[in-house]
């Protein structure tokens, strides 16, 4: 290990099981002090338990590192101010947080309930909006009373919220927004000293184990293990890192021994008839328009 973390302490939400896990115990290898956020829930939300956060909590001190843990909701604005709360009293300060955490409530658009709506768009995109606020009001109290912090926040979204998943469309719309607040959050919080950067990563977790199960099954003995959570640790570690210096609003997409760099929404191919459109004529124009342009990727799970 480089120790490119110590000195740091970073907040992980979601952090009792899968991804979560692996960044916080990455996070300690790598010398941060790390508060471990998770409310023991079930796959589906359902609910609630201080074990898994303790468990991890214990994993790092036995490791020889400083770990604190906080069952709090983080979709509720007190329970995200006492998890940004919770690193400033244990360790003194805040340097990177990392919201991650979440659940599922798969169904197809015309039997999705709205109760399972609003719960995945409310751990998703609430739950990254409000330690967010309350990570971002304290660096930019810091900053403005002279101290300026070299902060940095890691955003959670997914190759649903890029490209769509068949049967998850709360999961999907949740994780589309993520980026959109990743994008704000870089632009509004640069001043204050805070890079926000997002991942969408793939890897075998009790959310992903039945979406693929057959494409996430556990490696022969001794192969590379493609989609254990712990291949994507080492981006979030580093995003977390100072070392990680001078990017900002930017996506990746990280799976096994893979990063790439996601590129967003940008102008393709244009007309402009420098005056309005005729219903009529545009069927023409948008079509070729559109043979000039790049074509989107699948959806997941849809049929070709």
């Amino acid at each position: 290990m480089t120790g490119i973390c110590t000195g740091r302490v970073a907040v992980v939400t979601g952090a009792g099981r899968g991804l979560g896990r692996a960044h916080a115990l990455a996070l300690a290898a790598e010398g941060a002090a790390v508060v471990v956020n998770d409310l023991g829930v079930a796959a589906d939300g359902a609910g609630a338990s201080a074990g898994p956060a303790q468990q991890v909590v214990e994993e790092i001190v036995a490791r020889g590192g400083r770990a604190a843990a906080h069952t709090g909701d983080i979709t509720t604005d007190d329970g995200a101010a006492s998890l940004v709360a919770t690193a400033l009293d244990a360790f003194g300060r805040l340097d990177a947080l990392v919201n991650n955490a979440g659940f599922l409530r798969d169904r197809m658009l015309v039997n999705l309930g709205e109760d399972d709506w609003d719960a995945v768009v409310r751990v998703h995109l609430k739950g990254h909006f409000l330690p967010l606020k309350h990570a971002g009001a304290h660096w930019r109290a810091e900053a403005k009373a002279g101290r300026t912090p070299d902060a940095r926040v890691v955003n959670t979204s997914s190759g649903a919220g890029l490209l769509g998943s068949v049967g998850q469309g709360n999961y999907s719309a949740a994780k589309a927004g993520i980026l959109g607040l990743t994008l704000v959050a870089a632009a509004e919080l640069g001043r204050y000293g805070v890079q926000v950067n997002a991942i969408a990563p793939a890897a075998r977790t009790r959310m992903t184990e039945q979406t693929f199960a057959d494409t996430m099954a556990a490696p022969t003995a001794g192969a590379f293990d493609a989609m254990a959570p712990e291949n994507v640790s080492p981006l979030v570690v580093w995003l977390s890192a100072a070392d990680s210096a001078g990017v900002t609003g930017r996506v990746f997409e990280a799976e096994g021994g893979r990063i790439t760099v996601m590129e967003g929404w940008r102008p393709g191919p244009t007309a402009d008839k420098g005056a309005r459109w005729a219903p009529a004529e545009l069927g023409g124009v948008a079509r070729g328009l559109l043979a000039e342009a790049v074509a989107p990727g699948a959806v997941y799970g849809a049929r070709g």
